[in-house]
C-alpha cells in the first residue's frame, strides 16, 4: 500500500480474478483466501476498539446525557454507510482486463479516479500511509502507558491513593513492545495472522467489560447517577464549544477502519461475494462496537459525573481492586499488539508486493529459507516507529491532529467518489444528491471535530 509502485495501467492495482485462487500483485506466488465473516469481524474489531474505548466516557461527560449517546449511535451510521461503499469497490470490471481485486485502498482510488487526476493517489497514498506508521508510533506509546499504569496501581495500593507513585521508564516499555514488534511482523500477511487478530479482539472485549463492570459497580456504590443533561458547565461558552468539538472528534474517529478495509475483504473466501461477507462482517463489527462505546461511555460518566478521568483504567478513575486494573491494563498491551500489525501488515505487503526479491537461503537455517528483504525492512520500519515513539512521546497528538484533517479526504470523500464512479450515478439524480448531502454533512462535522483538535493541542501546549 502506498502513493508510489506504479501507474494506472501497469496490473500492479489489481489482478485477474481466479476463483480461490489468485496471483499478488507481482506474480510471485498464488493465495488462497481462506477468510471469513468470522476472521473479517476479529480483524476490524481489533482495528476499531482500541484502549480509546476507555476515554470515552470524557466525550460522553462533555456532550451530556442526550448528546453523547446520540453522537455514538450517529457516527456508527456513518462508519457503516462509508465501509459499505468501500467493499464495494474491492472487484471491478475493467474492459481491457475483465474482473479484477482491488487490494488496498490506493489501488482501488487509483482505478476509480487516478484518471481525474493524478494529485488524488499522491495525496491519498501519502497520507495513508503517513497515517499507518502513525498508528504504530501511537500503539507503541499507547502500550507504555498502560505498562506505566501498572506499576501505579501497585504503588497506590501499597502506599495509598494520595501517594505521589510517579514512576518513569518509559523507553524501556517501549523497546519491550518494539522486540515483540519484531517478532510479530514476520507474519507473512493479512491472511496469516487471522488467529493473532482473533486473540487481539479478544482481549479488547476483556479490558471494555472490565470497564463495564468497574463502572456498574461504581454507580451502586454511589447510589444515584451523576451527570446532567449538558455534560460538564464551563466558565465560558468559547470553552463549552471547543470541548464539545474534541468530543465529538474522539468519537467520531473512534470508528473507521476504511485505511484497512480492502486488505480485510482481500482475506476472504468467494463464494459468497466478498463484498457481502465483508457487508455482514462490518455491520455486525459496528453493533458490537457501537455497544461497548455506549456501554463504557455512559456507565463511565453514571460514575463519575464532572469528575470524569480521561481515561477509566490509566487515568485511575478507579483504584481497586488492583490486580483487576493490573490485568485489564495487561490486555490493553496485548491487544495492542495485534492492533500494530493490523495497521502496519498493509504497508508490509505494499513493500513485498514491490520491492520484495525471492527467498534467499540462510544457511544457519538449514533448509528453511527465509525472505532477506522482507526482514530487513520490517525489523527496520518496527526499529523506525519504536525510535520515533520514545524520541518524541507527543507524537499521538500531532497524528491525532493530522487525523481530524484527513479523515474526510479519506474516510468520505474518495469513497463517495470510488461509489459514483464505480455504478455511473447520473449527476443530480436524486441518488446523486443524497450522496452528496451526506458527504456534505460529514465534511461540516468533520471541519468542526479538526478545529476543536487543534485548538486542544495548541491549548495543552501554551497551557
Amino acid at each position: 500500500m502506498g502513493s508510489g509502485g506504479g501507474d494506472g495501467d501497469g496490473g500492479r492495482q489489481a489482478q485477474p480474478l481466479l476463483g480461490k485462487l489468485s496471483e499478488s500483485s507481482s506474480g510471485e506466488h498464488l493465495v488462497k483466501r481462506t477468510g471469513t465473516v468470522w476472521t473479517a469481524m476479529a480483524h476490524i474489531i481489533t482495528a476499531v476498539i482500541g484502549s480509546g474505548v476507555l476515554s470515552l466516557a470524557w466525550s460522553v461527560a462533555q456532550l451530556g446525557w442526550v448528546g453523547g449517546p446520540a453522537a455514538m449511535v450517529f457516527f456508527a451510521g456513518v462508519t457503516a454507510v462509508q465501509s459499505s461503499l468501500i467493499a464495494d469497490c474491492y472487484i471491478s470490471h475493467d474492459p481491457e482486463r475483465g474482473v479484477v481485486r482491488n487490494r488496498s485502498y490506493v489501488d482501488a482510488v487509483r482505478l476509480y479516479l487516478g484518471e481525474k487526476s493524478h494529485l488524488f493517489c499522491g495525496f491519498c497514498g501519502f497520507f495513508l500511509n503517513f497515517s499507518l506508521f502513525g498508528t504504530g508510533v501511537v500503539y507503541t506509546l499507547t502500550s507504555a502507558t498502560s505498562m506505566r499504569a501498572i506499576q501505579r496501581a501497585n504503588c497506590y495500593h501499597r502506599e495509598g491513593h494520595d501517594a505521589p507513585c510517579s514512576v518513569g521508564g518509559d523507553g524501556y516499555y517501549m523497546l519491550l513492545f518494539g522486540l515483540a514488534q519484531v517478532v510479530l511482523s514476520q507474519i507473512p500477511g493479512f491472511h496469516e495472522m487471522a488467529g493473532l487478530s482473533v486473540f487481539a479482539a479478544v482481549m479488547s472485549f476483556f479490558y471494555a467489560f472490565v470497564g463495564v463492570g468497574l463502572g456498574v459497580a461504581k454507580v451502586i456504590a454511589n447510589g444515584v447517577i451523576m451527570g446532567g443533561i449538558g455534560g460538564i458547565p464551563m466558565v465560558s461558552t468559547t470553552q463549552k464549544v471547543w470541548r464539545v468539538s474534541q468530543a465529538l472528534g474522539d468519537i467520531l474517529f473512534a470508528y473507521p477502519f476504511s485505511l484497512v478495509l480492502l486488505e480485510i475483504e482481500d482475506t476472504l473466501r468467494s463464494p459468497p461475494p466478498e463484498n457481502e461477507t465483508m457487508k455482514t462482517a462490518t455491520r455486525t463489527s459496528i453493533v458490537i462496537t457501537a455497544f461497548f462505546y455506549l456501554c463504557c461511555g455512559c456507565l463511565g460518566y453514571a460514575a463519575f459525573g464532572d469528575g470524569t478521568p480521561g481515561n477509566l483504567l490509566t487515568g485511575f478513575g478507579f483504584y481497586e481492586p488492583y490486580w483487576l486494573i493490573d490485568l485489564a491494563n495487561l490486555c490493553i498491551v496485548l491487544h495492542l499488539l495485534g492492533g500494530y500489525q493490523v495497521y502496519t501488515q498493509p504497508v508490509f505487503g505494499f513493500a513485498d508486493r514491490h520491492f520484495g526479491g525471492a527467498a534467499a537461503e540462510v544457511p544457519v537455517l538449514g533448509a528453511r529459507r527465509v525472505n532477506v528483504f522482507r526482514l530487513c525492512f520490517r525489523t527496520a520500519y518496527v526499529a523506525a516507529t519504536t525510535a520515533l515513539a520514545v524520541w518524541f512521546p507527543y507524537f499521538n497528538e500531532v497524528i491525532g491532529l493530522l487525523g481530524a484533517f484527513t479523515f474526510w479526504p479519506l474516510a468520505i470523500y474518495f469513497p463517495v467518489e470510488m461509489y459514483l464512479k464505480r455504478n455511473k450515478v447520473t449527476p443530480w439524480t436524486r441518488q446523486w444528491l443524497a450522496i452528496h448531502g451526506f458527504s456534505s454533512v460529514c465534511l461540516l462535522i468533520c471541519a468542526f471535530a479538526s478545529v476543536g483538535s487543534a485548538v486542544g493541542v495548541f491549548g495543552s501546549e501554551t497551557s
